[in-house]
């Protein structure tokens, strides 16, 4: 499937990179789809707090791909994200597997502008290592005896359960030769509110979760562009805001076919961390990097040092010219 642009519009590469907090190195799929291409596969390390404590390291898989919809500019999204967590002494560890479905439906046939839903669901298993939890039962008296039982009881060091989250998004070009691009959408995550207890508790569950995302890329000029984003969500009594700014700019003599874009820039998590990013374009394959610098109450054990992210990312198109599958792409 090919993505077309008006009229006398060049075909822009995907351009936006955003560093994300450590609970999670990559978005779901809500917006998945929303960029320039027939397929995208994007992979995902984040490693965190190794200054301190057991790190906390994350890597995900993901994959997306685009089919069109009869002869119209619409098209179904179907997605997978396979994620893998482990956390702190105890090795908590969170493996997601999440297939997702997300339709488009183009609102004008003179511009991209897509209203875009989606759904995605699959199997999450939770587990801990047992053996390296420390109780009160195991205190002899005078000191820790990892003899002793550990005393817990209905305990299962494995779980496993469905989760499920819906998505909406809008998405539309504006400004001179509709190279200006918005997007804004929101996520409502675990609304299944599955059981979440290694004690078989029934009454432990997830709570749902929002997540409010927006942007914009602006160009400045021909060579040049600047990119804002900000995420806002909340999960029962815990929020979280980050935003930030990246400057574009196309390498070499011809910005109109410059195979090469360096992006710099910076997001702040409120209250939280600051995260400088750069990130590269080559062509079809873009390599981005990002580091937390921790400015919470936790920088005194921390040091400041937070952790780093590392994207990587690759964006093809098929050999497809039948009319049947020009779109008008959203430009990201």
């Amino acid at each position: 499937m090919r993505c077309w642009p008006p009229p006398g519009q060049r075909r822009p590469r995907t351009s936006t990179s955003r560093s994300s907090s450590r609970h999670r190195c990559c978005a779901t799929r809500p917006l998945a789809g929303i960029f320039t291409g027939d397929y995208r596969i994007q992979t995902v390390f984040r490693d965190q707090w190794n200054s301190f404590t057991n790190a906390y390291r994350t890597g995900s898989l993901s994959g997306e791909y685009k089919w069109p919809v009869g002869r119209s500019s619409d098209y179904f999204t179907t997605a997978f994200e396979v994620l893998y967590d482990k956390a702190g002494t105890a090795a908590l560890t969170t493996t997601e597997l999440l297939p997702a479905l997300n339709y488009h439906k183009s609102l004008s046939n003179e511009k991209a502008m897509y209203l875009s839903v989606g759904f995605m669901g699959g199997l999450v298993t939770k587990s801990i290592d047992i053996t390296k939890v420390t109780t009160n039962s195991q205190y002899n008296g005078t000191a820790y005896d990892p003899a002793l039982p550990n005393g817990e009881t209905n305990f299962s060091p494995n779980v496993h359960y469905l989760d499920g989250s819906l998505g909406i998004s809008f998405n539309t070009t504006f400004g001179p030769d509709n190279h200006n691009t918005f997007f804004t959408g929101f996520a409502y995550h675990h609304l299944n509110r599955p059981k979440n207890s290694f004690y078989k508790n029934p009454s432990v569950e997830l709570d749902p979760k929002y997540v409010f995302s927006a942007g914009i890329k602006a160009i400045i000029n021909e060579q040049a562009y600047f990119t804002v984003q900000a995420d806002h969500s909340r999960q029962g009594p815990s929020q979280e805001t980050i935003a930030g700014v990246l400057y574009s700019y196309k390498l070499g003599d011809d910005p109109e076919n410059s195979g090469y874009t360096l992006h710099l820039g910076g997001f702040v998590r409120w209250k939280d961390a600051l995260i400088p990013v750069i990130k590269l374009e080559m062509n079809s394959l873009a390599v981005a990097l990002s580091y937390d610098a921790n400015i919470s109450e936790l920088k005194t054990a921390s040091q400041g040092r937070g952790g780093f992210e590392l994207s990587i990312s690759y964006i093809g198109f098929l050999d497809r010219e039948n009319a049947k599958y020009r779109i008008l792409c959203p430009k990201f």
